[in-house]
Protein backbone atom coordinates (compact mmCIF):
# COMPACT_ATOMS: atom_id res chain seq x y z
CA UNK A 1 0.00 0.00 0.00
CA UNK A 2 2.71 2.29 0.29
CA UNK A 3 4.41 2.00 -3.23
CA UNK A 4 0.80 2.72 -4.50
CA UNK A 5 0.11 5.89 -2.24
CA UNK A 6 3.83 6.99 -3.09
CA UNK A 7 3.69 6.82 -6.26
CA UNK A 8 0.71 8.37 -6.41
CA UNK A 9 2.07 11.08 -4.49
CA UNK A 10 5.52 11.35 -6.91
CA UNK A 11 3.07 11.87 -9.95
CA UNK A 12 0.73 14.90 -7.91
CA UNK A 13 4.59 16.44 -7.12
CA UNK A 14 5.92 16.21 -11.00
CA UNK A 15 2.71 17.49 -12.45
CA UNK A 16 2.60 20.06 -9.60
CA UNK A 17 6.47 21.28 -10.12
CA UNK A 18 6.11 21.02 -14.00
CA UNK A 19 2.96 22.75 -14.85
CA UNK A 20 3.75 25.35 -12.29
CA UNK A 21 7.24 26.48 -13.40
CA UNK A 22 7.21 25.62 -17.33
CA UNK A 23 3.12 26.47 -18.11
CA UNK A 24 0.71 28.69 -16.71
CA UNK A 25 -0.12 26.88 -13.47
CA UNK A 26 0.10 23.36 -11.44
CA UNK A 27 -1.25 20.78 -12.72
CA UNK A 28 -3.01 17.78 -10.61
CA UNK A 29 -5.41 17.37 -8.18
CA UNK A 30 -3.58 19.20 -5.18
CA UNK A 31 -4.11 22.89 -6.87
CA UNK A 32 -8.11 22.59 -6.89
CA UNK A 33 -7.56 22.78 -3.14
CA UNK A 34 -3.97 24.10 -2.08
CA UNK A 35 -2.40 26.94 -3.69
CA UNK A 36 1.76 25.40 -2.89
CA UNK A 37 5.04 27.01 -3.80
CA UNK A 38 7.09 24.68 -6.73
CA UNK A 39 9.50 23.58 -3.57
CA UNK A 40 6.72 21.81 -1.91
CA UNK A 41 6.21 19.95 -4.99
CA UNK A 42 9.55 19.01 -5.04
CA UNK A 43 9.40 17.80 -1.62
CA UNK A 44 6.10 15.60 -2.21
CA UNK A 45 7.87 14.12 -4.79
CA UNK A 46 10.59 13.21 -2.64
CA UNK A 47 8.47 12.37 -0.18
CA UNK A 48 6.27 9.84 -2.39
CA UNK A 49 9.71 8.52 -3.93
CA UNK A 50 10.87 7.34 -0.21
CA UNK A 51 7.34 6.20 0.84
CA UNK A 52 7.71 3.90 -2.52
CA UNK A 53 10.92 2.72 -1.84
CA UNK A 54 9.99 2.05 1.69
CA UNK A 55 7.76 0.20 0.02
CA UNK A 56 9.59 -1.78 -1.70
CA UNK A 57 11.95 -2.82 0.39
CA UNK A 58 9.53 -3.88 2.93
CA UNK A 59 7.81 -5.90 0.21
CA UNK A 60 11.66 -7.79 -0.46
CA UNK A 61 11.82 -8.29 3.22
CA UNK A 62 8.85 -9.97 3.76
CA UNK A 63 9.92 -12.55 0.06
CA UNK A 64 12.90 -12.90 1.41
CA UNK A 65 11.75 -14.31 5.19
CA UNK A 66 9.35 -16.61 3.18
CA UNK A 67 12.26 -18.10 0.99
CA UNK A 68 14.15 -19.03 4.01
CA UNK A 69 11.52 -19.65 6.19
CA UNK A 70 12.20 -17.22 9.54
CA UNK A 71 9.66 -15.09 11.27
CA UNK A 72 12.11 -12.83 12.80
Amino acid sequence: MRGILGFIIMIQGVMGFIGQVFFDRAWGLLPHWFDLPSAAYVGLFAVGAALAAWGDADKKRKAKQMRTGSDA
